[in-house]
């Protein structure tokens, strides 16, 4: 029922927000005036902020009997004002009036536009459920007391509205009564009987103490009350929390460290290959040299120079000739022109010089 209540609560707010359109100073008829289908929410011609007139006039609102009405932002300094002890605001918000005495025709579900009896006190439901307003009920629109007692005839009012579900639209019948707190009026005998306990058959919510029951058709706990879980449910939910944690942890750290093994062998092979290069730069660098010293020694048919070297090759000290020019071979591999001209320098017949 706490379901339907707010699904028929959201619909007859929206309802609400498309009401009529007229802005104040426009035209209007009272005879348009009517209870939405379904809702029951009072419509007019006019906006929200307006009611129709006797003169078929859009005029500003005279009262208020919410605290925040629709139609008006916050602080608004035309927004009218609430009626005081002993008064109400009609549907309409027209002005306030004085409270309707028993007996009196009254609007729909306006407990409040009825005056209470001398001992509202002890009526008066403060439940919050809306059985009445200070002892006094408004049923088929008029005015009565909430004062029957058990075994007495009885007054009931069932309104249909349209609710919506899972299923679809459905209806939804609220049946009320003025039956003291503790009783209803059933609707068959119209007699004011005793509210059923827990667990006991039922066929509607005003039968039931707790006014709710339940699709089963007995009478279960009230709507509001809250729902207690033992110790157990504490600790497996404690347990679901620290193992989620400790789980995501561990397939963080053994994703991170995968990553890191496929980081660390690309660095390895890198550095393989690179050094693979460099000692082929180095072979390539003393086949180069051994064959140019082979070339010096060589050509001609003599050894026109000494070659001499140091005690140590990785120091790589110049290699020297007989004559005043060093090659400088040891220390640098020359290009194509300079190892030409050395062959070129010994490739003819040997004149004496040099």
């Amino acid at each position: 029922m706490k379901l339907i209540s707010l699904t028929f609560l959201l619909f007859a707010s929206y309802r609400t927000a498309y009401a009529g359109s007229v802005d104040i100073g426009g035209p209007c008829s009272t005879g348009n005036n009517r209870l939405q289908t379904g809702t029951y929410q009072f419509w007019s011609e006019c906006n929200s902020v307006s009611y129709c007139s006797d003169e078929g006039v859009c005029v500003a609102k005279g009262c208020r009997k919410d605290d925040f009405p629709f139609g008006y932002a916050q602080g608004d300094p035309n927004l009218p004002p609430k009626c005081g002890k002993g008064e109400f605001c009609p549907d309409e918000g027209t002005e306030c009036q004085p409270v309707l005495s028993v007996n009196s025709p009254c609007q729909l579900n306006r407990d409040d536009q009825c005056e209470g009896p001398d001992n509202f006190k002890e009526l008066a439901d403060t439940s919050g459920r809306g059985l009445n307003f200070n002892g006094s009920v408004c049923l088929n629109n008029v005015c009565m007391w909430a004062n029957v007692t058990l075994g007495n005839k009885c007054v009931v009012e069932n309104t249909p509205y349209i609710a919506y579900g899972a299923s679809g639209e459905f209806i939804d019948i609220v049946s009320r009564g003025n039956c003291k707190l503790g009783l209803y009026c059933d609707s068959s005998s119209l007699v004011c009987m005793n509210n059923k306990l827990l667990g006991e058959s039922c066929e509607a919510d005003k039968e039931c103490d707790s006014w709710n029951c339940l699709s089963s058709g007995v009478c279960g706990v009230t709507a509001a009350t809250p729902h207690h879980f033992g110790v157990y449910v504490y600790i497996l939910v404690a347990l679901g929390i620290i193992g989620g944690m400790s789980g995501t942890l561990t397939g963080l750290y053994f994703a991170h460290r995968k990553q890191r093994e496929r980081e660390r062998a690309k660095r390895a092979q890198y550095w393989r290959e690179q050094n693979a290069f460099h000692q082929n730069l180095m072979q390539m660098r003393e086949t180069a040299r051994a064959s140019i010293l082979n070339l010096r020694t060589t050509s001609g048919g003599r050894n026109d120079y000494t070659l001499s070297r140091d005690a140590s090759d990785e120091s790589n000290s110049a290699l020297h000739t007989s004559g005043p020019k060093a090659s400088g071979l040891r220390n640098y591999m020359g290009d194509d022109s300079d190892i030409d001209d050395g062959l070129i320098m010994h490739s003819g017949k040997n004149d004496g010089r040099f």
